[in-house]
């Protein structure tokens, strides 16, 4: 019987991943600054990492953006920041859990009655961990299923039935992973987001003649602060995972969300938006170190 042991990787300095609040507030953006006027979102999982670069850029346009999480203090601190950098923004925050149907509805009922109306929503809030799948407790993938898969159909069902009692077009841009190939110690993350890409193209279908409009965004190896939960090694390595030897960053996929939620997006529906550097056609990713059985004898 093969042991799946993982080698030990050797650890590199650590550096700092992400943006900080003031390059999201002055990084150069393809768009004009009112792309989004008076429009409002909802980001899930708005007050860190890829969820906080698109409270930013949202910002930035001129939305009105509601943000939701778990942590509170997170999203109090996005919202101060955004208020300190970018002068004339709205950004609102609730905290709760996309786990609960309920609170999912007052979110979505909150949002109206605050902004008055609801243009778009991301659903960017998830969560997993790096694990051998035949290692699974039941309590973990629960935990990843009922975020990823159930807490994101959720959203959509929610927003797209305020949008049909209102009589109003929208738009959903779930973020979700590179599926199919599958991913190796990440094994329920994988389950869950392909479900999310294929009721995504379902829906997108039923719900055209509400004119709601449902796609993806699938990154590759982004950096954010995210990454700060893996070995520093591993981290480092993920840039080999595309052709192009580089981490994408934060903006790529916010503008990538952008696309899809502004006019420009207006024909587009039912697609997965990949932003990987190439990733597909290339590498593999093993969050935890790649396992001796799989490594490559050098020649």
């Amino acid at each position: 019987m093969t042991t799946m042991k993982a080698t030990p990787i050797k650890e590199e300095p650590t550096r700092r991943w992400g943006f900080t609040d003031e390059e999201l507030a002055s990084r150069p953006t393809v768009y004009r600054d009112d792309l989004l006027a008076d429009q409002v979102f909802i980001v899930s999982g708005g007050g860190s990492g890829l969820g906080r670069a698109m409270t930013f850029l949202l910002s930035r346009l001129g939305a009105r953006v509601m943000i939701c999480g778990r942590r509170e203090e997170k999203l109090e601190d996005c919202r101060e920041a955004v208020a300190r950098l970018i002068p004339g923004s709205e950004v609102a925050t609730t905290a709760m859990t996309i786990r609960d149907p309920e609170q999912v509805d007052a979110l979505v009922e909150r949002t109206w009655h605050e902004f008055g109306r609801l243009d778009g929503i991301v659903n960017n809030g998830g969560g997993q961990f790096p694990q051998a799948a035949i290692d699974f407790s039941v309590k973990g993938w629960n935990a990843v299923i009922d975020t990823n898969l159930n807490g994101t159909w959720y959203m959509m069902q929610s927003a797209a039935r305020r949008w049909r009692d209102e009589q109003r077009p929208g738009s959903i841009v779930n973020i979700v992973a590179l599926v199919h190939r599958g991913m190796p110690q990440v094994a329920h993350t994988c389950a869950a987001r392909a479900g999310v890409v294929y009721l995504s193209k379902t829906v997108a279908v039923e719900w055209a003649p509400l004119d709601i409009r449902v796609n993806c965004v699938a990154p590759g190896s982004v950096e954010t602060e995210g990454f700060n939960v893996y070995p520093p090694a591993a981290a480092e390595a993920f840039r080999y995972s595309n052709p192009l030897h580089r981490l994408g960053d934060a903006y790529d996929i916010a503008e990538a969300v952008v696309y899809l939620l502004a006019p420009s997006g207006k024909f587009v529906t039912g697609e997965v938006l990949t932003v990987d550097g190439g990733g597909q056609q290339w590498g593999d990713v093993w969050p935890a170190g790649i396992p001796d059985y799989f490594r490559i004898p050098e020649r």
